[in-house]
């Protein structure tokens, strides 16, 4: 029903800024959560930053004060504004879809990279 793309991932040096972006195909994109996970190997995916239908957002303690998650309904596309990026931000990051009303729904895309490199 809703299928997220990731773009704009790349090289960055420590401390620059880099702007993923999600868009999602389907209909009734206003109405789902969305979120940004990360994962690197050896490692589970982790949560990074969500935002809710409404607008309401959370950040993983490691990303607080530098990430910043937002919605553009009208494109049916999330954002993630990263800054003073660190090496331990190397990963892949996914963008998912969320929704839980007469059924559960969770789609998530391919991913992204994100290296953090001097």
């Amino acid at each position: 029903q809703v299928q997220p793309v990731e773009s704009g991932g790349g090289l960055v040096q420590p401390g620059g800024s880099l702007r993923l972006s999600c868009a999602a195909s389907g209909s009734f994109f206003s109405t789902y959560a969305m979120g940004w996970h990360r994962q690197t190997p050896g490692k589970q995916r982790e949560l990074v930053a969500a935002i809710t239908s409404g607008g309401i957002t959370n950040y993983a303690n490691a990303v607080k004060g530098r990430f910043t998650i937002s919605r553009d309904n009208a494109k049916n596309t999330v954002y993630l504004q990263m800054n003073s990026l660190k090496p331990e931000d190397t990963a892949v990051y996914y963008c998912n879809a969320y929704r839980n009303r007469l059924l559960k729904e969770d789609y998530w895309g391919q991913g992204t990279q994100v290296t953090v490199s001097s």
